[in-house]
């Protein structure tokens, strides 16, 4: 049986990542196929993290939102999860009563974090006040009357968090945090905040040089030799990147060619790419960097199952790139005029255009858990369910153990 969670990140005040949310579906023909309710999703999603993937894949050690069902909770099904591991979400369609309080309460006392989903404001809830931690508020949804209503509610429940979902843009993640709210899920932060024109520095520039010589299919190794020899820092990251245990050397390492030859042509370009994203994520979200790595591996792993094979190293560099407007908040048109890229590449990344726009588009519905678009995107790169489902997750590990390397 096929498994798949997308993951949407939820951050703080600070845009550091808090928690995901976990969006569990067995195919992805729609939001919740004909032969499924939402109670069988539930249970399937707790049987997949326990026996599948499980929790730490996913989520980066972070909390994991995850939503129960009416059902579920009676049946204390998050206990199967670790309490310190997972968020509960009580679905909205979940109605309120004695016996979920009582599995509340049982749930609170055992340890658990307790959040109402897509809360919609009525007096009986004020008998759960006292053991919920967070409310989920659908920012497009709830009116700022409405919202300043439930914020007037739990004055007297400081302990009770605002969530608000669907941020889009930073004007509304600007309001919500006047507001008060405290956690933001949406993909505000994926966007340029204010779009000016911003000078690439020289050090940024090498790096970006050395991204399109290795999206070559044989790249210039004594060029790229040349250049992190040049750079102190960039050698010491190179260094210690070699020491990583997802690398086997036989030897110590002698000279920047030695620990290049460690690496070899595709992780070098991988090790890379963490480098050219972190230098040009000053002072944004570390999730923003994170996506950039997904998209980058992801799109290389399509470009191989789809037999464009001898195109992935530009698969890769299109991922990669995909979000370098919202990084250095000015517009991708004006970004890439300065970097010595090839005419497909820019109009992947500009239009859409060509078998690697079609990439993007699919790793966007992905991640934003569209899954109609999913549907229609798989058929026209030509992959099944469970292949996108893989490439994805797969795409999520291997960002996570590089990342710290950057």
């Amino acid at each position: 049986m096929a498994f798949f969670a997308a993951r949407q990140p939820i951050l703080d005040i600070d845009k550091q990542l808090f928690a995901y949310e976990l969006l569990f579906r067995e195919s992805l023909d729609n939001v919740f196929p004909e032969t499924m309710d939402a109670e069988e999703a539930t249970s399937r999603m707790v049987e997949g993290l326990q026996f599948n993937l499980g929790l730490d894949c996913l989520t980066q050690n972070k909390c994991a939102f995850i939503n129960f069902t009416h059902e579920s909770l009676i049946k204390q099904y998050p206990q199967l999860l670790p309490n310190d591991q997972v968020v509960v979400e009580v679905l909205e369609t979940v109605k309120p009563g004695k016996q979920l309080l009582a599995a509340i309460i049982e749930l609170k006392e055992k340890g658990y974090t307790i959040a109402l989903d897509d809360y919609i404001h009525h007096r009986i809830w004020l008998h759960f006040f006292p053991y919920i931690d967070i409310i989920k508020i659908d920012w497009k949804e709830t009116s700022l009357e409405t919202i300043k209503k439930v914020i007037e509610a739990i004055k007297t429940f400081p302990h009770i968090k605002l969530l608000a979902e669907k941020i889009e843009s930073h004007d509304e993640f600007n309001i919500a945090v006047g507001l008060g709210f405290s956690y933001f899920q949406g993909y505000f932060f994926s966007q340029p905040e204010v779009l000016q024109s911003r000078a690439i520095s020289a050090s940024q520039m090498s790096l970006a040089n050395l991204m399109v010589e290795l999206s070559q299919a044989e790249p210039d190794i004594d060029s790229v030799t040349r250049v992190i020899e040049q750079d102190v820092n960039l050698s010491f990251k190179l260094l210690r990147y070699t020491q990583s245990p997802l690398f086997k050397r036989r030897s110590e390492i002698s000279t920047i060619k030695h620990a290049l030859s460690v690496l070899g042509n595709q992780e070098l370009r991988r090790f890379i790419s963490v480098l050219f994203t972190a230098q040009f994520a000053d002072n944004k979200p570390p999730e923003l960097t994170n996506m950039s790595l997904v998209r980058a591996c992801f799109c290389e792993s399509l470009a191989c199952l789809t037999g464009h094979e001898q195109q992935k190293e530009s698969a890769f560099l299109i991922g990669l790139l995909s979000l370098l407007d919202a990084l250095l908040d000015t517009s991708l048109e004006e970004l890439l005029e300065k970097l010595p890229l090839t005419d497909n590449i820019k109009q992947a990344l500009l239009n859409h255009h060509g078998i690697f726009g079609q990439f993007l588009e699919l790793l966007t519905a992905l991640e934003h858990a569209d899954w109609p678009k999913v549907t229609q995107l798989e058929k026209s790169v030509n992959i099944s369910k469970k292949q996108a489902g893989e490439l994805y997750q797969g795409a999520l590990q291997w960002a996570n153990q590089r990342q710290e390397y950057g």
